[in-house]
């Protein structure tokens, strides 16, 4: 891959890496996931497809990102051991929260467990088909599709509000 492919390439999906990162680890960390996500493309430039590189590019910021999270679980332990207080957190707040819906639903996508967060946030939140994100997470399109439908309806149970039992008595 030549610096004009590779710019164009930087330029294409920049702003796709960027918000999928932001969503997990907050704008700033993500910079540095986004650059090491181009890091690797520009060392392994034969690794790239070219026909359709995105879905190889969040596989790789999803390795990335793993790294990320291990090394700030790693850092957290050790800042626990020798007494240090205040660690910050891997995710910074986002202000425009406002809204409860919004937040119900982040509060609900939080409780889930990260495999329906993954697959729930490559569809619903960075647009990608099934097909792509099955090729970023790794496993077949029918494989996929059974953990999006899981995942959608553990969230949806997440979000129903709790039924009332009858009470002793009651008529039905």
């Amino acid at each position: 891959m030549d610096v004009e492919a590779f710019e164009q390439l930087y330029h294409a999906h920049h702003a796709a890496l960027m918000r999928y990162g932001t969503r997990r680890v907050g704008h700033d960390a993500a910079k540095d996931v986004v650059a090491e996500t181009f890091l690797v493309a520009w060392r392994r430039p034969d690794a790239v497809p070219l026909d359709d590189p995105l879905p190889w590019l969040y596989a790789t910021a999803r390795r990335v990102l793993a790294n990320h999270v291990r090394s700030e679980t790693r850092r957290g332990r050790l800042d626990e051991r020798i007494g240090a207080v205040g660690v910050n957190s891997a995710v910074e707040a986002d202000h425009a929260d406002g809204v409860a819906v919004r937040a119900d639903v982040l509060r609900a996508l939080a409780e889930l467990p990260a495999a329906d967060q993954e697959v729930l946030m490559l569809t619903e939140w960075d647009g990608l088909s099934a097909q792509t994100a099955a090729e970023v997470v790794g496993c077949s399109l029918s494989a996929f599709k059974v953990r999006l439908h899981r995942a959608r309806r553990r969230l949806a149970a997440r979000l129903a509000p709790p039924r009332l039992a009858p009470v002793r008595g009651e008529a039905k």
